[in-house]
């Protein structure tokens, strides 16, 4: 590959991952520059103030709201902004279950799991800053959408279960640990990944939430099996370092099924209309914890 080619290549990824700054940089240098036209246009005294208006409302993403000149200019607001990024969080996070879970059938390349935690990072800045955005555009009362803040808490502490996961996956399991529970991680982490990638979908088209019946039978089934492994007394035969590394993989997995259920509450109530699936889970879950 040229190497006109490989830096054409990096610069679409760097686009890609940042969409919605560039998109905002060119609402607002485009309302900017028309408001400067418009302004010399009517003759205005002081075309300064009209620009800076321009500017500050684009920035502040209630442009659609208030019908300025970023309406007819890539028009978005904050909450739709933080939904997108919402969307491809999850869909980031629905790619590395698998990767994960792996850790603990073989050796895991450490470089690149430390690459996968970093992206997710990067991606839960991006939402951190467009919630914050939104949760401005809502003090304003030029937005009658819900409260983000628990999507966003809810994405936080998701990343910190794939964090337990990774972490307590940096070593195979040991016998007969990793025989009798690999098809059950494996199940929990091909559903997990499904309902991260559903979630997205349903949440950028405001359609409820997918059901959880699969993730919870799985985490059923693991539960289960590691329960009969305890009783047959393979514990006691483990290094105080791997007896650790399976009890955080069990709390990681508890965690990780409370958070799930945390994000089908918020994702039926970003949607316009909630299910009675959905609505009951919520009700049992409690919601997004605070």
């Amino acid at each position: 590959m040229s190497r006109l080619a490989i830096n054409w290549s990096r610069l679409r990824a760097w686009s890609a991952s940042h969409d919605a700054e560039l998109r905002l940089c060119v609402r607002s240098t485009t309302a900017a520059v028309l408001t400067l036209a418009a302004a010399q246009l009517l003759n205005l005294p002081i075309a300064l103030w009209a620009v800076l208006t321009a500017v500050i409302l684009t920035q502040i993403s209630v442009g659609r709201s208030l019908k300025v000149v970023s309406l007819a200019v890539l028009p978005a607001r904050a909450h739709d902004l933080a939904i997108e990024a919402a969307t491809h969080m999850l869909e980031l996070m629905a790619q590395f279950p698998p990767e994960l879970f792996a850790g603990f059938r073989q050796d895991l390349d450490r470089r690149a799991l430390g690459d996968m935690q970093n992206r997710i990072g990067e991606a839960l800045g991006r939402l951190d800053r467009m919630a914050a955005e939104a949760t401005h555009e809502r003090i304003t009362r030029l937005g009658a959408e819900p409260d983000q803040r628990p999507l966003l808490r809810t994405m936080l502490r998701l990343r910190h279960d794939l964090v337990m996961i990774g972490r307590a996956g940096m070593a195979p399991l040991p016998e007969p640990f990793r025989s009798r529970l690999g098809a059950y991680l494996a199940r929990v982490s091909e559903t997990a990944a499904d309902y991260l990638r559903a979630s997205a979908t349903v949440l950028l088209a405001r359609q409820g939430s997918p059901s959880l019946d699969p993730v919870e039978s799985a985490l059923d089934g693991h539960a289960a099996e590691f329960a009969a492994l305890r009783r047959e007394g393979f514990t006691r035969q483990l290094s105080d370092e791997a007896v650790e590394r399976i009890f955080a993989l069990g709390f990681a997995l508890d965690q990780l099924r409370l958070h799930l259920r945390d994000l089908a509450s918020c994702v039926a109530e970003l949607a316009p209309t909630r299910s009675v699936a959905v609505r009951d889970l919520a009700a049992s879950s409690g919601g997004a914890r605070q």
